[in-house]
């Protein structure tokens, strides 16, 4: 008896149950190659007591009044190993990022604290006064973050660290950067880079000036295509006309080209990147928690970027310091920009 030929219908369910299954594998090895590579992530416990929050600032999440509420907080420290505070014993971090995420829209936003900004560190037995980068010498990432919430009215608990090696592979295996610059940032860039390849081991080729110089040096001269340690370098200039303040942009600029390359690069190349950089990381962000942001962050962009503070002058206190004139003003203006509270009044602490 001859068989019945298969009904189209029945092919089509098959073909879709193929493609399900193989899918499926493929999440699987997806999803195991993540979670050997977040392995490779240095997670020091992080002593939690020793991490300040102001007391209205507690109050008003625990009453769940407070717009934090909707946003998750991350402090995003860069260390530079050349800047050792051996009166401290510990290394500064010159890069002092926070980050909010709009837990609905999954908008993120930056803000770069000026590394010579002066601020309470936080201690509990004492007021000291200091530049904002010496809060991680002192004490590590439990006293970086106690300053930022302490003085800024912050609920974090959560951070990152990373070096200038870090920063170079990412940006290599990502195929480089193509940055506008002045005259000015090449001069400052070139020069940086000497040092910044000694400290990665990697090289570069130097940029040839424009000939003849522009009359405005800081003015943008042409686009050019950056290497790793040429935009790590690029991210170091502090002596430009804008001085730090245009150093932080440059560094928020840089990130924000990165998580646009990295979203379109494929899985081989953001698997290289795992490997070779996680190891060069520091978080406290757990494994797990980690494995279920990764869905989501495809849908994340990094919306709009500034300084802190806003208003503020130069003093000589232990050396040239940034001071905010008021940290109260500044503190009120940055909780408007990182959550859209325009009801927000800066606690008593501050």
């Amino acid at each position: 008896m001859a068989r019945k030929p298969k009904s189209k219908k029945k092919k089509i369910l098959f073909a879709v149950e193929i493609i399900v299954l193989l899918v499926f594998i493929g999440g699987l090895y997806v999803y195991g190659q993540l979670n050997s590579k977040l392995d490779k992530i240095q997670q020091p416990v992080l002593d939690e007591s020793k991490i300040k929050v102001n007391q209205e600032v507690q109050d008003s999440i625990d009453s769940e009044t407070s717009s934090l509420t909707g946003y998750t907080t991350y402090a995003l420290f860069g260390i530079d190993h050349r800047d050792k505070n051996t009166a401290l014993g510990g290394e500064n971090s010159d890069t002092i990022i926070i980050a909010s995420v709009n837990n609905d829209t999954k908008d993120v936003k930056l803000v770069s604290v000026y590394r010579d900004t002066l601020l309470n560190m936080g201690f509990s037995d004492k007021e000291t006064y200091s530049k904002a980068n010496a809060a991680y010498a002192y004490g590590e990432a439990e006293q970086a973050i106690t300053m930022l919430n302490t003085n800024l009215d912050l609920n974090i608990s959560d951070y990152a660290t990373v070096n200038f090696n870090a920063l170079t592979t990412i940006i290599d295996d990502l195929g480089g950067l193509d940055m506008d610059m002045s005259y000015a940032e090449i001069v400052h860039m070139n020069n940086y880079c000497v040092e910044t390849s000694e400290e990665t081991g990697k090289s570069y080729t130097p940029i040839e000036l424009p000939d003849p110089k522009p009359e405005d040096e800081e003015a943008i001269v042409d686009t050019y295509h950056l290497n790793g340690v040429q935009a790590t370098s690029y991210c170091r200039i502090r002596y430009t006309a804008s001085l730090d303040m245009g150093r932080t942009e440059r560094q928020r600029r840089v990130i924000q080209m990165i998580v646009d390359k990295a979203k379109k690069a494929g899985l081989s190349t953001i698997f290289d990147i795992m490997d070779q950089v996680f190891p060069m990381v520091k978080t406290s962000v757990s494994k797990t928690e980690i494995l279920k942001m990764i869905p989501a962050m495809i849908g994340y962009s990094i919306d709009e970027t500034t300084g802190f503070p806003n208003d503020y002058k130069f003093a000589q206190v232990k050396g040239s310091v940034i001071v905010p004139t008021t940290l109260e003003s500044n503190v009120l203006k940055m909780h408007q920009f990182l959550y859209g509270d325009t009801s927000y009044t800066p606690t008593q602490d501050v």
